[in-house]
C-alpha cells in the first residue's frame, strides 16, 4: 500500500504566490488506495442442491418419515387398532379373525415396526449429511465475512495515513501563510492565530461535551 504523497508536487515556498502553491500541491497529490478483488464463488443453496440431487429411495424414505412422525398417522393408526380389538372381542356380523390375544395385531405392528426403522433412519441420514453441507457453507461464509472486515479494516488504516499528511502538509501550508502574513501585517496574523486557537478550543469543548453525553447514555 503506497501512502507516501510524490515529493516532487510538493508547495512551492514564495511569499507572493502560496496560495497557488497550495492549489499545485493538491491537484498534484497522487494518492493510491489498495484494490481488493472479490473473486468469490458464486453464492448456492446448499438446500436446493441437495433436494435436487434426492434419489427415489431418499425421496421414499422422506415421505414415509413424514408422514409416520405426524398426528394424522397416529390418529389414523390408533382408529384402526380400536376397531381391530372391537370388531375381534364382540362378535357383531361376523366371526373374529383374530381372536384375544391378537397375535395377528402383534404381527402386523411388529412388520410395520421393522419397515419403519430403516426408513426412518435413512431420512436421519441424508438430513444428517444435509446439515453438515449446510454447516459447511455457514464456515466458508463466515471465512468471506472474515476477509471482507480484514479488508475493509485495513482501508480505514489506510485512509488514517493518507488523512494525517495530509493535515500534516496542510498544517505545514499554514505555518508558511501565517509567516509570510506576519511580516505583511503582524496585526492581521495575530487576530488570525487568536481566532484560530479559538475556534480549536471550541471543536475539543464540543468533542468533550459529546463524549460526555455518548456515556452518559
Amino acid at each position: 500500500m503506497d501512502t507516501s504523497i510524490n515529493p516532487k508536487t510538493a508547495t512551492k515556498s514564495h511569499p507572493h504566490t502560496h496560495i497557488e502553491g497550495f492549489q499545485h500541491w493538491i491537484e498534484g497529490a497522487h494518492i493510491q488506495f489498495p484494490r481488493f478483488k472479490h473473486d468469490h464463488p458464486p453464492i448456492v443453496n446448499v438446500n436446493k442442491i441437495a433436494d435436487e440431487q434426492l434419489t427415489i429411495g431418499q425421496k421414499v424414505a422422506d415421505k414415509v418419515a413424514a408422514t409416520m412422525g405426524s398426528w394424522n398417522f397416529i390418529i389414523t393408526q390408533s382408529i384402526i387398532l380400536a376397531v381391530w380389538i372391537v370388531l375381534n372381542s364382540i362378535q357383531l356380523f361376523f366371526r373374529p379373525f383374530d381372536q384375544y390375544p391378537f397375535i395377528l395385531l402383534n404381527l402386523t405392528l411388529s412388520f410395520e415396526a421393522a419397515f419403519a426403522a430403516p426408513f426412518i433412519m435413512i431420512s436421519q441420514n441424508r438430513q444428517a449429511e444435509k446439515d453438515r453441507l449446510t454447516a459447511e457453507s455457514d464456515y466458508h461464509c463466515n471465512v468471506k465475512g472474515e476477509v471482507e472486515i480484514r479488508y475493509i479494516m485495513d482501508h480505514l488504516d489506510h485512509q488514517d495515513t493518507v488523512i494525517l499528511q495530509i493535515l500534516q502538509r496542510m498544517e505545514a501550508q499554514h505555518k508558511e501563510v501565517i509567516l509570510h502574513l506576519s511580516r505583511l501585517d503582524p496585526e492581521l496574523a495575530r487576530r488570525l492565530g487568536m481566532d484560530i486557537q479559538q475556534v480549536s478550543e471550541e471543536i475539543v469543548e464540543e468533542e468533550k461535551a459529546s463524549g460526555d453525553i455518548s456515556g452518559n447514555s
